[in-house]
């Protein structure tokens, strides 16, 4: 009898092809530009104008691309970190911190020896310090994690706010430059990565880390063994895998790449240091990592898609009057859709059967 059965319910889906998979983020996608049109209108603006005002903003004209590309390499840089670390079930929430020691540990060494060493020995020297200081933050944790079980996504999170506490120390004492000024002096020539193309070659190192990632978590055994160990940890230990091992290595991985992107934000961005360095791009690839299912390939798509949606902002406030704070609103439906799309992806909504009227005259 099915006279008690809900109106709906929902079914894990067994399988699912990729075409559909893609057509319903597809449909995720148009739903959501729909929405964001809704919200032009609301704001006084046609959705036409203000999608191609955003488009001519960031895709139009070649300063916007630079800086299209300039936002999407740290967001593609920290994505790539924190992949394996959550494909291994390891919640590290505290890239921002690891980008900002990254930052500190490049910095060191541009304030110390900017005048005296050339670019070829200062510029590979900074990058080298910056994963060591990225990945021993990252690593505190992940050593306590595997010592006494304690909760990674607590204690990442508290050490991100310890690094842009040390940051702020040091631009008000040790590293301030003029007295009184709170600033960290700029960083020599020597120091400051070169460019290509009008932006710095950061871009470049991230792409071939991206083709260096897929390699690593899809055909070696160290990308092996954090798949087994996220679908299970007594699955990992009955293959004779040490657990405690590989967790501490993939944090460190993890956080020497997100010291990797912060030496390029110091270095090719900034040119200086101050405390908020890493400008929340730790916690926005999260949001990248697992829109791309954490997919080193996928992350460069939605990593340019925030970007573009991050340097059009301001052309919409110059050129249609729209409040730039409109682009957040309609970056997060889109983020909103693409992540609600991964429900329909997992699961399908059956209704339930009307009565059998067969035999019913």
């Amino acid at each position: 009898m099915n006279e008690k059965a809900p109106f709906l319910r929902l079914a894990k889906r067994e399988n699912i092809n990729k075409r559909n998979v893609w057509l319903i983020r597809a449909a995720a996608f148009f739903t959501a530009l729909v929405l964001g049109g809704l919200i032009f209108v609301i704001a006084g603006a046609d959705p036409i104008n203000a999608y191609g005002s955003l488009l001519e903003g960031s895709l139009g004209n070649p300063a916007g691309l630079r800086q299209v590309i300039k936002v999407a390499t740290p967001l593609l840089g920290t994505a790539l970190a924190l992949a394996p670390c959550f494909k291994m079930k390891y919640w590290n929430i505290g890239a921002e911190g690891q980008i900002t020691m990254g930052a500190v540990g490049a910095s060191y060494l541009a304030l110390s020896f900017g005048d005296t060493w050339n670019s070829f020995l200062l510029l590979p020297a900074m990058a080298i310090m910056g994963v060591i200081f990225g990945g021993l933050w990252s690593g505190i944790p992940a050593a306590f994690k595997a010592r006494y079980g304690t909760n990674e996504t607590l204690f990442t999170l508290m050490m991100n706010y310890i690094a842009i506490g040390i940051v702020g120390w040091l631009q008000g004492g040790p590293w301030e430059g003029k007295p009184g000024s709170q600033i960290i002096p700029m960083f020599k020539p020597a120091a400051v990565l070169p460019r290509i193309m009008g932006v710095h070659i950061g871009w470049i190192l991230v792409l071939i880390l991206t083709a260096i990632m897929f390699i690593y978590m899809n055909y070696t055994k160290h990308g092996y063994e954090i798949a087994v160990l996220g679908e299970s940890e007594n699955t990992a230990r009955y293959a004779g895998m040490n657990v405690t091992k590989v967790t501490i290595r993939t944090a460190l991985l993890s956080g020497g790449i997100s010291g990797l992107v912060g030496f390029m934000v110091a270095s090719g961005a900034n040119m200086t240091l101050y405390a908020s360095v890493a400008g929340g791009v730790g916690f926005t690839a999260i949001t990248v990592a697992w829109l791309s299912q954490l997919n080193p390939l996928g992350m460069i798509f939605i990593s340019l898609l925030l970007a573009v949606l991050s340097k059009g902002a301001s052309t919409l406030q110059t050129s249609l009057a729209v409040p730039a704070s409109i682009s957040d609103i309609i970056t997060g439906i889109i983020l909103l859709c693409m992540l609600g799309c991964e429900f329909f992806i997992n699961y399908k909504i059956i209704l339930r059967e009307s009565k059998n009227k067969e035999g019913q005259k």
